[in-house]
């Protein structure tokens, strides 16, 4: 066992300086809703996007399976405690009057409530309420889905103050843990290629890393991996987006793997060094004409942070979508268009879900800075 270094007032002074520069405060309020309130503002608006309670794009998709669901079913009947459900409200990037509710964790539990509540859940192996099984909501009395629709289900709300590295690093640590691999962390091991390795390579770029103004702890997250992968995805796919991040970097990271796997070495390496040039083409743009487009300044904290993902990729892809377009340099007459109204409603925290918005946000930019609007 190595030797315990000592343990100097010096060092304790220097250990509570550090807890108090990094602590992050969460201002939050405590609410508790009728599961119906609750299933309501979920789906009232969630075909087009406008649903006051919405699930972000660093979310998983419905994981539980019809058992699983059930039993939390068993578990409301009983009466059982159930975990507090984790919101944030999600004005700070959007309009004020917005105020819609991002969850944190909990959906996994607001869709069952859904599901069951549309009578799209069948309830089956259950143990204490055995006779409930091969029930729908519809087959219970009308008193005691009265009774069900009147249970309530406790929620914590973080203010407008908590932003979104906020809230992710609050994902993370309730659902997998400080060990627990995240998703660029999870595709280093599950599809590692060539692609990949480019987009290490390119991560690690320190312009790059300079422009995002990426903390040591959003590297070691493995933030800047997610960036590029990104753009790239957005770049040569964005027409193709379905709502579901993770599976479509994911699905591009594969493709891309394998189109990589070319045998002629000349080819290959010509493939990867157009897709560099493209990058730090685009780096090139944002460093002359608007190197504060890709990090915000916290004036609370006098220091900078990496701009949301939404925003990054809006802004990188537009540009490179323009400099394919002008086949050369790109000269925008004006970088207003960054701050407007139109792009701050198009690049929100909640407007990440629906294709029709990753369209038209990129092609904004790409509009803009081509004279075309």
């Amino acid at each position: 066992m190595s030797k315990k270094t000592e343990i100097t007032e010096e060092r304790k002074e220097s250990a509570e300086a550090e807890i108090r520069e990094k602590r992050k405060t969460v201002d939050y309020n405590t609410i508790e809703y009728p599961i119906e309130i609750l299933v309501q503002k979920y789906l009232d608006g969630i075909k087009n996007d406008t649903n006051e309670l919405f699930i972000p794009d660093y979310q998983r998709e419905m994981a539980w399976s019809p058992d699983h669901q059930s039993k939390f079913i068993e578990s409301v009947l009983l009466g059982l405690p159930i975990p507090y459900i984790f919101v944030a409200d999600s004005s700070a990037e959007d309009d004020k009057e917005d105020a819609r509710l991002e969850i944190i964790d909990g959906t996994q539990r607001i869709r069952t409530l859904a599901n069951f509540i549309n009578n799209e859940l069948e309830l089956s192996n259950l143990k204490k309420l055995s006779n409930l099984n091969d029930f729908t909501f519809a087959d219970l009395p009308l008193s005691r889905q009265r009774r069900f629709k009147r249970s309530t289900i406790r929620m914590i709300q973080l203010t407008e103050e908590a932003d979104e590295e906020v809230r992710r690093d609050l994902f993370e640590r309730i659902n997998r843990g400080s060990v627990e691999l995240n998703e660029m962390e999870k595709r280093r091991g599950i599809h590692p290629g060539v692609f990949l390795d480019l987009v290490e390579e390119l991560s690690k770029h320190q312009r790059f890393r300079d422009l995002c103004s990426f903390s040591e702890a959003s590297i070691k997250r493995r933030d800047p991996q997610e960036y590029v992968l990104r753009f790239f995805a957005f770049l040569n796919n964005y027409h193709d987006f379905s709502g579901n991040v993770h599976d479509f970097l994911d699905q591009y990271l594969i493709k891309c793997n394998k189109e990589f796997e070319i045998p002629n070495k000349e080819e290959r390496t010509k493939k990867i060094q157009e897709m560099k040039n493209e990058f730090y083409s685009m780096l090139d743009v944002v460093d002359k004409y608007f190197p504060d487009a890709f990090h915000v300044f916290l004036k609370s904290k006098k220091e900078y942070k990496p701009t949301t993902r939404i925003k990054f990729e809006s802004i990188a892809v537009g540009i490179a979508l323009a400099l394919r377009e002008a086949q050369g340099d790109v000269v925008p007459k004006s970088t207003k268009f960054l701050y407007s109204e139109e792009f701050n409603k198009y690049t929100k925290s909640n407007a990440s879900s629906s294709n029709n918005k990753v369209v038209n946000r990129i092609e904004y930019v790409r509009d803009q800075l081509l004279g075309k609007s």
